[in-house]
This record gives structure tokens, sequence and C-alpha cells, in this order.
């Protein structure tokens, strides 16, 4: 992984306008850049061996399971039999059941289903680079449970996992207010932004900052007591 560039990305999609898309999503993710974009299983083999030839291996790929010269998770097996180490996502319109069990077989970390919007794969991406930076140390797990959460942040939907009275909708529209802005924000601000009350907006930033993907700093004015302000730091 680049420390400059961040989670490198390779888009393997065979219909241009969604390969566009996906591409646009990764650039916009904090911490993520998209290595490249290809359209076919032969492109997306010789991109991965020229970037692992260059030293420069490309950390996670977003692959269409259906390509014109090939399945996908043929070409999972290709990649694992030569020695590539690179994540995969299986993005596809493919809901059979058998498919799911073959994509994990085939060592698949994550299914994503078409047609998906930005904040689904924002919450696959954020996830993933949890997951890595779980495990980015060296040396041993202190035991199954550190090895179970490791996993867990891969395999649980943050719907799931959200306090009693939070949405997932709504913690999408702060996450994106607070992503956006280039200082530091108030609740009031960030609910003006995500059309949502102070006191809302407080609950949501508050979560983000217990999850570790905002900071909350006090701000001081020319007089009274300093006002908190939420920014944003990416994952946790």
């Amino acid at each position: 992984m680049s420390e400059d560039l961040g989670i490198s990305v390779l888009v393997v999609e065979d219909d241009p306008v969604a390969a566009a898309a996906h591409t646009l999503y990764v650039e916009r993710e904090p911490g993520f850049h998209a290595a490249g974009t290809v359209h076919s299983c032969a492109d997306a083999l010789r991109f991965l061996e020229r970037a692992r030839a260059a030293g420069r291996p490309v950390d996670l790929t977003l692959l269409d399971l259906y390509l014109p010269d090939g399945h996908g998770l043929q070409l999972c097996r290709t990649l694992r039999t030569a020695g590539h180490t690179t994540d995969v996502i299986a993005v596809t319109s493919a809901r059979d059941l058998v498919m799911v069990r073959q994509a994990v077989s085939a060592g698949v970390v994550q299914y994503l289903l078409k047609p998906f919007s930005a904040a689904a794969l924002h919450d696959r991406l954020e996830r993933y680079a949890r997951y890595r930076a779980s495990l980015g140390r060296t040396g041993e797990a202190t035991g199954q449970d550190e090895v179970d959460q490791a996993l867990a942040l891969l395999r649980t939907s943050e719907r799931s996992t959200l306090p009693k009275g939070l949405s997932a909708p709504t913690l999408e529209s702060v996450a994106a207010v607070l992503r956006e802005a280039e200082t530091g924000l108030s609740a009031a601000a960030a609910g003006a932004a995500a059309g949502v009350s102070r006191i809302t907006a407080r609950r949501y930033l508050e979560h983000l900052v217990d999850t570790g993907r905002a900071v909350r700093e006090p701000q001081y004015g020319s007089v009274g007591r300093p006002e908190l302000c939420y920014r944003w730091t990416g994952r946790a």
C-alpha cells in the first residue's frame, strides 16, 4: 500500500459508464485511489502483473463477475495460482446463492450487488480500510477476539451495528457533510447542512467520534465558552 496515495484499487468492469462511476466513487473515498480501470479478465491480469513487476501491487480489486472474455471467479482463481495477493470485492448483479458460496471459496472478501449507491460502496470500502488497519501491524494476535473483530469489520453491515435510534441514511448524510467540510463543523452547522436538528446532528457526530471516523475539538471564539467542532478523519 502506498503511504502517499493510500489503498490502491483496480476497477474491473465491462460497462464503460459503470466503470467510470465506480472509479469516481473510489477517487472520492478518503484513503483510497484508483490505480486503474480495465474492462476484461485479460486486461485485469495484465494490469496486475505490471503493477506487481513495478513493485506497486494493487491492494484491492473491484471485480465484475460477468466479463466479455471470462468469469470473474475464474480470474480470482488464476490470480491466486499466480501468487497475486490483491483482495477482491465482487461487484455484480448475480444473486444466485451458489455463486455467493463460490465467490467465498475463490477468496472474495465482500460481495456487492448491483445496482448500488455511492453510500453502499463507501460502506464497503470504509470497512475494508478498517479491516486492513486492524491487521496492518506485525506480530501475533492477542487472542481469538482480536481475529474475530478484524474479520467482523468485513462481514458486519453498518446498518446492523448502529446504536438504537440512529439510522444509516441519516448517518451517511451527516458523515457526507463532515467529509466535504474543509474545516471542523459545529453540531448546528452540520445539522443545517444535513437537514436535521442540532441535537440530532450531535448524536450522529458523537457516533462518528466513537467509531474513530471523526474527532471532537474545541473552537475558541473571542468571548464565551469554546464551541465543540467535529472534523472528519476517515476511519477507525
